[in-house]
Parts: structure tokens; sequence; C-alpha cells
């Protein structure tokens, strides 16, 4: 089954959620929208997430690492994948796709 979500794409079975698209919006952060698409993948409210995505990752350096140029031209390529405890979220400027991750935590 496929929704078009306020600002996404969900995809998912009926009696699991396997799989979210969140599709950018013009203007809005790249760690906003990640943490969105997370929350959704979740169904969770982004203000009251159960993993902060900052835990994970830097979110001024994501949204650094897909910004335009310093010359103003885009950056059009690229690709950053961010393993959480139980999801793989791979991040392109464009969109966000959140998936199960069969590998959960890393015990030392």
């Amino acid at each position: 089954m496929t929704n078009r979500t306020a600002g996404g794409t969900r995809s998912r079975p009926a009696t699991q959620r396997s799989y979210v698209r969140y599709e950018r919006s013009d203007g809005e952060p790249l760690s906003i929208a990640t943490a969105k698409a997370i929350s959704i993948y979740r169904g969770e409210s982004v203000t009251e997430a159960s993993t902060p995505l900052y835990e994970y990752v830097d979110p001024d350096a994501l949204d650094a690492l897909f910004a335009d140029r310093h010359d103003g031209t885009t950056r059009t390529h690229g690709c950053v994948t961010v393993e959480l405890p139980d999801v793989t979220v791979g991040i392109t400027r464009e969109c966000i796709d959140v998936t199960a991750s069969d590998r959960g935590c890393l015990t030392y």
C-alpha cells in the first residue's frame, strides 16, 4: 500500500511499516526532513522522537553536506546512509528513504 502523506510518501504492508520515502520540500532543511521521515516511519511526533537524529549525525553537517556550493551551483549527486538501531536511513538532496534494519544495536 502506498499513501501520499504531508511532505512524504509512505509505503508499507497493512500490518507492518517497512518503508518510508519522504520527499523534501523546497527550502526545508535536510536535517528536519530526515527527522520527519524517521518519525513518520515510527508513527511518532517529530518533537517526541524516541531516537533523536542528533545522536547519530550532526544536523548542521548534514545540511551543509548537500547545500549549494560556494559558487551557487547545486550539488545534484550524493547519498549518505545513517544506521540507527532499528532502521537504515538513505539521504539524498531530494528525498529520504527509511527502511527496517535487521542489524539491531551493536554490543561491545
